[in-house]
């Protein structure tokens, strides 16, 4: 089984790249964030994970350990294949999807390829309680903690969504509120600090 290929990038598709090592290339497919990060002509290692069918073996890569863990996570979903666990990587980044996964967002799960309202239903049901176990270190971002029913940091996320902001982005600024403060922080200020986070994106679109 192979679970990583360090070559020369000999070429670059629309979602795949043939790595040469020691003159043997292989077809291996890609997000759109690994391929943009390669370059045909320089060497780089990939991190593969394969897939054995009856008719085919296929190599997926990633430029990132975590990037594969989320692929791999992705697809225990029913309804996301290999090629749509790939869009949506392409589509979102590690911090969009842990959470739109955790904030129930159906509308950012949804904007990938392929991703319609009822599988981003099901991806945010069926991941939701798994995500806190995705090693993020290496794209620098933890699992969200304290949004539970009841708890102040969900109080403020609801409190901000019924004001107008997307689940996603209110997640995100009260999660970045919430650990500047420290546990313990109170309702009003959590909301207070998640309105500042968020008036500055509000004017800059």
């Amino acid at each position: 089984m192979i679970a990583k290929l360090t070559g020369r990038i000999d070429t670059l598709g629309e979602d795949y790249a043939i790595i040469d090592v020691s003159g043997v290339g292989y077809l291996v497919f890609c997000s759109g964030r690994t391929l943009g990060r390669l370059t045909e002509g320089e060497h780089a290692s990939i991190v593969i994970e394969t897939h054995v069918r009856e008719d085919h073996i296929h190599l997926y890569g990633f430029m990132e350990e975590a990037e594969r863990d989320w692929f791999k996570l992705l697809t225990t979903v029913q309804g996301v294949g290999a090629k749509v666990g790939l869009a949506i990587l392409s589509a979102l980044d590690a911090e969009e999807l842990l959470h739109a996964i955790a904030a129930g967002d159906r509308t950012t799960l949804s904007r990938p390829s392929g991703v319609g309202p009822k599988l981003a239903a099901r991806i945010a049901s069926e991941l939701k309680d798994k995500v806190g176990g995705l090693a993020l270190g290496s794209v620098g971002f933890a699992p969200v903690s304290g949004v539970g029913a009841g708890s102040n940091t969900a109080d403020a996320v609801s409190a901000l969504v019924n004001l107008g902001y997307g689940a996603s982005d209110a997640l995100r600024a009260v999660s970045h509120v919430a650990g500047s403060l420290g546990e313990g922080a109170d309702l009003e200020a959590l909301i207070r600090g998640g309105l500042a986070e968020l008036a500055p994106r509000e004017h800059a679109s």
